[in-house]
Protein backbone atom coordinates (compact mmCIF):
# COMPACT_ATOMS: atom_id res chain seq x y z
CA UNK A 1 0.00 0.00 0.00
CA UNK A 2 1.51 3.30 -0.83
CA UNK A 3 0.57 6.66 1.07
CA UNK A 4 -1.52 8.78 -1.17
CA UNK A 5 -2.93 11.11 1.65
CA UNK A 6 -1.19 13.48 4.22
CA UNK A 7 -3.01 10.92 6.50
CA UNK A 8 -1.50 7.76 5.05
CA UNK A 9 1.84 9.53 5.57
CA UNK A 10 1.48 10.55 8.84
CA UNK A 11 0.13 7.09 10.20
CA UNK A 12 2.81 4.90 8.46
CA UNK A 13 5.38 7.69 10.91
CA UNK A 14 3.43 7.20 13.52
CA UNK A 15 3.45 3.12 13.01
CA UNK A 16 7.41 3.28 12.58
CA UNK A 17 7.51 5.83 15.84
CA UNK A 18 5.41 3.33 17.97
CA UNK A 19 7.35 0.28 16.97
CA UNK A 20 11.04 1.40 16.81
CA UNK A 21 13.48 0.81 19.45
CA UNK A 22 15.30 3.75 19.36
CA UNK A 23 14.74 6.88 17.77
CA UNK A 24 14.32 7.50 14.10
CA UNK A 25 15.91 10.43 12.71
CA UNK A 26 14.57 12.31 10.03
CA UNK A 27 16.65 10.75 7.07
CA UNK A 28 15.72 7.14 8.27
CA UNK A 29 11.53 8.53 7.91
CA UNK A 30 12.20 9.16 4.84
CA UNK A 31 13.14 5.68 3.81
CA UNK A 32 10.12 4.22 5.11
CA UNK A 33 8.31 5.60 1.72
CA UNK A 34 9.14 4.65 -1.76
CA UNK A 35 9.29 7.87 -3.02
CA UNK A 36 11.02 10.02 -0.81
CA UNK A 37 8.85 12.82 0.40
CA UNK A 38 11.52 14.94 1.69
CA UNK A 39 12.97 15.96 4.74
CA UNK A 40 10.58 19.26 4.75
CA UNK A 41 7.40 17.05 4.44
CA UNK A 42 8.66 14.53 6.92
CA UNK A 43 9.07 17.75 9.42
CA UNK A 44 5.90 18.39 8.78
CA UNK A 45 4.20 15.45 9.42
CA UNK A 46 6.22 15.02 12.59
CA UNK A 47 5.11 18.10 13.54
CA UNK A 48 1.27 17.26 13.07
CA UNK A 49 2.09 13.92 14.83
CA UNK A 50 3.42 16.12 18.06
CA UNK A 51 -0.19 17.89 17.81
CA UNK A 52 -2.15 14.94 17.41
CA UNK A 53 -0.81 13.73 20.35
CA UNK A 54 -0.21 16.93 22.88
CA UNK A 55 -3.76 15.73 25.48
CA UNK A 56 -2.32 12.40 25.58
CA UNK A 57 -0.11 10.34 27.98
CA UNK A 58 2.49 10.05 26.27
CA UNK A 59 4.07 12.99 23.81
CA UNK A 60 6.15 12.95 20.65
CA UNK A 61 9.65 14.33 21.46
CA UNK A 62 13.16 15.04 19.43
CA UNK A 63 16.19 14.64 20.98
CA UNK A 64 19.91 14.13 19.83
CA UNK A 65 19.27 11.18 17.75
CA UNK A 66 16.07 11.25 15.85
CA UNK A 67 12.26 11.27 17.13
CA UNK A 68 10.29 8.99 19.59
CA UNK A 69 7.50 8.89 21.71
CA UNK A 70 7.95 8.95 25.80
CA UNK A 71 5.55 9.20 28.42
CA UNK A 72 4.79 12.44 29.86
CA UNK A 73 6.67 13.15 32.81
CA UNK A 74 3.87 14.13 35.20
CA UNK A 75 2.71 10.43 34.44
CA UNK A 76 5.85 8.34 35.22
CA UNK A 77 5.10 7.86 38.95
CA UNK A 78 2.24 5.92 38.13
CA UNK A 79 4.18 3.36 35.78
CA UNK A 80 7.40 3.65 38.29
CA UNK A 81 4.26 1.43 40.59
CA UNK A 82 4.71 -0.98 37.58
CA UNK A 83 8.78 -1.64 37.38
CA UNK A 84 9.83 -4.62 39.17
CA UNK A 85 13.58 -3.69 39.24
CA UNK A 86 15.18 -0.60 40.90
CA UNK A 87 16.84 1.98 38.85
CA UNK A 88 20.19 2.11 39.26
CA UNK A 89 22.00 4.55 42.05
CA UNK A 90 24.95 5.87 41.33
CA UNK A 91 27.98 6.81 43.23
CA UNK A 92 28.80 10.47 44.14
CA UNK A 93 31.74 10.09 41.90
CA UNK A 94 30.38 8.97 38.96
CA UNK A 95 28.45 11.57 38.81
CA UNK A 96 30.44 14.69 39.71
CA UNK A 97 32.60 12.88 36.57
CA UNK A 98 29.83 12.37 34.32
CA UNK A 99 29.22 16.06 35.31
CA UNK A 100 32.96 17.29 34.24
CA UNK A 101 32.87 14.96 31.22
CA UNK A 102 29.45 16.63 30.28
CA UNK A 103 30.22 20.36 30.92
CA UNK A 104 34.21 20.36 29.70
CA UNK A 105 34.66 17.76 27.58
CA UNK A 106 35.98 16.56 25.43
CA UNK A 107 38.60 15.53 28.97
CA UNK A 108 41.52 13.68 30.24
CA UNK A 109 41.33 11.33 33.27
CA UNK A 110 43.84 14.17 34.33
CA UNK A 111 41.81 16.92 33.80
CA UNK A 112 38.68 14.97 35.90
CA UNK A 113 41.22 14.13 38.91
CA UNK A 114 42.37 17.90 38.45
CA UNK A 115 38.52 19.50 38.74
CA UNK A 116 38.24 16.96 41.38
CA UNK A 117 40.69 16.73 43.70
CA UNK A 118 40.87 13.03 43.86
CA UNK A 119 41.55 9.83 41.73
CA UNK A 120 39.46 8.79 39.49
CA UNK A 121 38.53 4.93 39.65
CA UNK A 122 38.72 2.90 36.64
CA UNK A 123 35.40 1.61 37.66
CA UNK A 124 33.75 4.76 37.46
CA UNK A 125 35.15 5.40 33.81
CA UNK A 126 33.94 1.50 33.09
CA UNK A 127 30.38 2.63 34.64
CA UNK A 128 29.87 5.54 32.67
CA UNK A 129 31.54 3.63 29.36
CA UNK A 130 28.65 0.62 29.99
CA UNK A 131 25.93 2.71 30.40
CA UNK A 132 26.81 3.91 27.16
CA UNK A 133 27.31 7.58 28.54
CA UNK A 134 30.71 8.09 27.30
CA UNK A 135 33.15 7.31 25.09
CA UNK A 136 36.95 8.03 23.79
CA UNK A 137 36.80 10.84 20.80
CA UNK A 138 40.60 10.99 20.61
CA UNK A 139 43.75 11.28 22.24
CA UNK A 140 45.51 14.03 23.61
CA UNK A 141 48.72 15.38 22.04
CA UNK A 142 50.77 15.50 25.10
CA UNK A 143 53.08 12.62 26.19
CA UNK A 144 51.53 9.81 27.00
CA UNK A 145 48.48 10.28 24.57
CA UNK A 146 45.89 10.38 27.34
CA UNK A 147 42.12 9.36 25.94
CA UNK A 148 40.10 12.36 25.69
CA UNK A 149 36.28 11.65 27.23
CA UNK A 150 32.91 12.86 25.80
CA UNK A 151 29.21 12.45 26.27
CA UNK A 152 27.18 9.95 23.77
CA UNK A 153 24.18 10.59 21.79
CA UNK A 154 22.69 8.04 23.71
CA UNK A 155 23.67 10.37 26.52
CA UNK A 156 21.90 12.64 25.46
CA UNK A 157 19.05 10.86 24.43
CA UNK A 158 18.32 9.52 27.90
CA UNK A 159 18.32 12.48 29.15
CA UNK A 160 15.66 13.88 26.30
CA UNK A 161 18.07 16.48 25.07
CA UNK A 162 18.83 17.37 21.62
CA UNK A 163 22.25 19.28 22.18
CA UNK A 164 24.64 19.59 24.37
CA UNK A 165 23.08 23.55 24.84
CA UNK A 166 20.01 21.83 26.84
CA UNK A 167 21.92 20.29 29.68
CA UNK A 168 21.04 22.63 32.96
CA UNK A 169 23.57 25.90 34.52
CA UNK A 170 25.54 24.32 36.24
CA UNK A 171 24.30 26.08 39.84
CA UNK A 172 21.23 23.80 39.22
CA UNK A 173 23.40 21.19 39.48
CA UNK A 174 24.98 22.31 42.81
CA UNK A 175 21.91 22.91 44.21
CA UNK A 176 20.48 19.09 43.55
CA UNK A 177 23.44 17.63 44.76
CA UNK A 178 23.35 19.78 47.55
CA UNK A 179 19.63 18.44 48.40
CA UNK A 180 20.92 15.01 47.70
CA UNK A 181 23.79 15.64 51.05
CA UNK A 182 21.11 16.93 52.75
CA UNK A 183 18.51 13.89 52.42
CA UNK A 184 21.03 11.81 52.74
CA UNK A 185 22.92 13.39 56.50
CA UNK A 186 18.86 13.56 57.34
CA UNK A 187 18.22 10.12 56.37
CA UNK A 188 21.26 8.75 58.39
CA UNK A 189 20.53 10.97 61.55
CA UNK A 190 16.97 9.26 61.93
CA UNK A 191 18.57 5.48 61.35
CA UNK A 192 18.29 3.87 64.77
CA UNK A 193 22.02 3.19 65.29
CA UNK A 194 23.26 -0.13 65.73
CA UNK A 195 24.08 0.15 69.47
CA UNK A 196 20.33 0.93 70.22
CA UNK A 197 19.29 -1.78 68.54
Amino acid sequence: MQPTTPEDYKRVVEAALLAASAPLPVADLRQLFDADPGADFVRRVLEDLRADWSDRGAELVQVASGWRFQTRPEYQVFLDRLKQEKPPRYSRAVLETLAIIAYRQPVTRGDIEDIRGVAVSPNVLKTLESRGWIDIVGHRDTPGRPALFATTRRFLDDLGLRSLSELPALTEIERIMDLVDTKEIEAAAAAPHEEER
